[in-house]
């Protein structure tokens, strides 16, 4: 273990001023005004709350305008970018505008949800759970009742309804979205601004980065009509000024167990990032062959080089030695305060050792789980539609609350916008994915495994994916709508995920038995022991669901410099070398005489946020849109499990910068005045 930066900044306090990733129905109003001299009221949450989207490729988004205009990060955007494009039209490298609606490109299989209502379910997931049941039971039964509220939710009111849980199990909200998928992409600038500085600039901070992407949501053909938008604010924040993050977070481990916290840095993320390492490397030497392989691999590096500096991050601050002591010492604090109240431990026994002995047994299974059933074993579109097909009809033999999660009725609309996309899938990169998938599973898991030795049947790794690749129709987004009874297809792809299912499955019991249920119902019961011993004011952990943060808008002190909350396009341009990483469009080389270079282009605040926070808008105490989130710097990567504002940040696009680069640098005035007459 290794001490690391933010090791010794670590508060005695239970939460900083600013620490938490909020729930909208649980917003601490009156600690905020306590901070800060003001407090959003009722109505300024529902405004926000109605003009945030959540956008299921993986981050967050908002409404600028009434008639459905939506601005994202790039990087969310870029799997309907890169989706779009094809050879000749690389939007991804190029950018794209659309000044008319009727230029728009639809993207294939985009879902955006929009978050109406939220209700405690709690009770209702627990009707039928009993005291002396096993773990595996109480989440068989969970599940089963979060199925049937999901279900009868989506009847009654036509919305997706997801049953989302809190507190490691504590309690149950049921979420009501309006689901929208007719989501067109208007514009997207070129890569290199969107990604300026590349892998090497990617969690730090000064940033240089548009990244950002417009589309319009439409409603049967039509452009929606909205009842809340963000008027967009082009002179944002000063210095110091408090802002607001409505997002949709992803997973934090704030509430984990240290035995949780040791299984992921012992075991999880480092098979994870030996994974991600070996799968970079693959690609790369797939892109290296020439310019149409480098288009189509772009958007996986992004995603597989942003992936690994995350888990780096997070990584690195589970091996340091003061915040593990650190959290060592409030769990055994909790543990002490129990074990000193007769009631509460007989009521709760000791959850921490049943944590444990769970984590014990997952470590054992970890690699072979995480490979067959946890997607990290075949890299491959054609598999993953495979192994729907196959498990979608069978599924849909059981009944609705006996079904694996994924396969509820509820999710099933969602669930074949993806299967039936219409989105590209290349034969070449789907051979080469695959054949380092193969590879490095007979590597992982040995020679002589019996699945192993099943997929490859005497094949090298090569030939065996150019077999499954080139005996297979589902690249046909008609012949996978055809499909009726991939039980008896012949496919190759479709008999590859026949052939892993049953093991797969067999691990997934495995683990929902002895590892899920566990972690829900003794996790719960610590949940229970914090609420009791220190009230009800703690946030749960984030779950990919609307949250609501905030924080003033400073720098921060790093390797004794001062780092300023702002650059400018000034700085943009003094970075630039001509040369990727550093290079700007030459669009920007030939628009300078026209930029200010007085112009903020990214800024940052102590907003507590993670991951899928990437997209959400950032707004003043007016409820304004000033900027929007693309990114965390280094520092706030151990975030993930310790909140810390000392000198972790939150990075975010200044609305000036948004503005000025549409009208100074694209020409796009139609979307610029879209956006000023929304904010009038």
């Amino acid at each position: 273990m290794r001490r690391s930066f933010f090791s010794l900044l670590l508060v005695a306090a239970p939460a900083l001023a600013d620490e938490g990733m909020w729930l909208f129905s649980a917003v601490p109003t009156e600690a905020i005004r306590s901070a800060h001299g003001f407090a959003p009221d009722a109505r300024w949450i529902e405004r926000l709350r109605m003009a945030s989207v959540r956008f299921n490729s993986g981050g967050s988004g908002s409404f600028v305008g009434p008639d459905g205009l939506v601005i994202t990060n790039h990087h969310v955007g870029a799997d309907c970018i890169q989706k779009l494009s094809a050879p000749g039209k690389d939007y991804l490298r190029d950018g794209f505008y659309a000044p008319t609606r009727d230029q728009e490109l639809r993207c294939p299989d985009l879902e955006i949800n929009l978050l109406y209502s939220t209700d405690d379910v709690t009770a209702q997931v627990n009707e039928r759970v009993k005291p002396a049941m096993k773990e595996a039971v109480v989440n068989r039964e969970q599940k089963a009742a979060m199925a049937r509220i999901e279900k009868d939710c989506t009847e009654k009111t036509g919305l997706r309804c997801d049953v989302v849980t809190l507190y490691q199990g504590m309690l149950f909200h049921v979420y009501r979205y309006r689901k929208m998928t007719d989501v067109r992409l208007v514009f997207a600038p070129e890569m290199d601004i969107a990604f300026f500085g590349g892998d090497p600039d990617n969690f730090t901070y000064p940033r240089f980065d548009l990244d950002i992407a417009f589309f319009h949501v439409y409603q049967d053909g039509k452009p929606a009509r909205l009842d809340h938008w963000l008027p967009v604010h082009q002179a944002g924040p000063a210095p110091g000024d408090l802002v607001f993050v409505a997002g949709n977070p992803g997973t934090t481990g704030r509430l984990l167990t240290m035995a949780q916290l040791e299984l992921l840095r012992d075991t999880a993320y480092p098979f994870q990032l030996g994974e991600l390492r070996a799968s970079l490397d693959a690609i790369r030497a797939f892109a290296a062959r020439d310019a149409e392989s480098e288009r189509i691999a772009r958007d996986k590096i992004f995603g597989l080089e942003n992936a690994i500096k995350a888990i780096t991050g997070f990584l690195g601050g589970l091996q340091d030695t003061d915040l593990m002591r650190r959290k060592q010492a409030q769990e055994l604090t909790l543990r002490s305060r129990v074990a000193v109240d007769e009631k509460l431990r007989k009521e709760v026994a000791d959850p921490w050792g049943a944590l444990a002995k769970a984590q014990e047994s997952y470590a054992s299974f970890y690699v072979r789980h995480a490979l067959l059933e946890g997607g990290r074993g075949l890299d491959s579109d054609l598999f993953a539609k495979a192994r729907t097909h196959v498990r979608l009809a069978a599924e849909s033999k059981v009944p609705n609350d006996k079904r694996l999660r994924e396969y509820r009725e509820s999710n099933l609309e969602s669930l074949k916008l993806g299967l039936y996309s219409e989105a590209p899938i290349y034969p070449t990169f789907e051979r080469a994915r695959l054949a380092h998938s193969l590879s490095r599973m007979r590597q992982v898991l040995g020679d002589r495994d019996k699945l192993v030795k099943e997929m490859l049947a005497g094949r090298t790794p090569e030939d065996a994916a150019r077999q499954y690749v080139t005996g297979s129709r589902l690249g046909d987004p008609a012949f996978r709508r055809s499909l009726a009874n991939p039980e008896k297809s012949d496919d190759a792809m479709i008999r590859l995920a026949r052939l892993l299912d049953p093991e797969a499955r067999r691990l997934r019991k495995r683990f929902e038995d002895q590892v899920e249920g566990v972690e829900r119902v003794e996790g719960a019961k610590i949940a229970r022991v914090r609420f009791r011993l220190d009230g009800t004011s703690g946030y749960p952990d984030a779950t990919f669901t609307l949250r609501l943060a905030w924080g003033p808008v400073v720098g921060f002190r790093d390797q004794g410099q001062e780092i300023a909350p702002f650059t400018t396009f000034a700085g943009l341009y003094q970075r630039a070398t001509g040369k990727h990483p550093y290079r700007v469009p030459q669009r920007w080389v030939d628009k300078r005489a026209a930029t200010r270079p007085d112009v903020k282009l990214n800024f940052v605040s102590t907003a507590d946020i993670h991951g899928g926070n990437s997209g959400s808008p950032v707004v003043d105490r007016a409820g304004r849109f000033v900027g929007i989130i693309f990114d965390s710097n280094i520092h706030g990567l151990p975030n993930r499990f310790v909140y810390s504002d000392t000198r972790a940040r939150a990075v975010a696009v200044h609305a000036e910068a948004i503005l000025q680069s549409l009208r100074k640098v694209y020409g796009a005035q139609p979307l610029a005045d879209e956006i000023d007459k929304a904010a009038k």
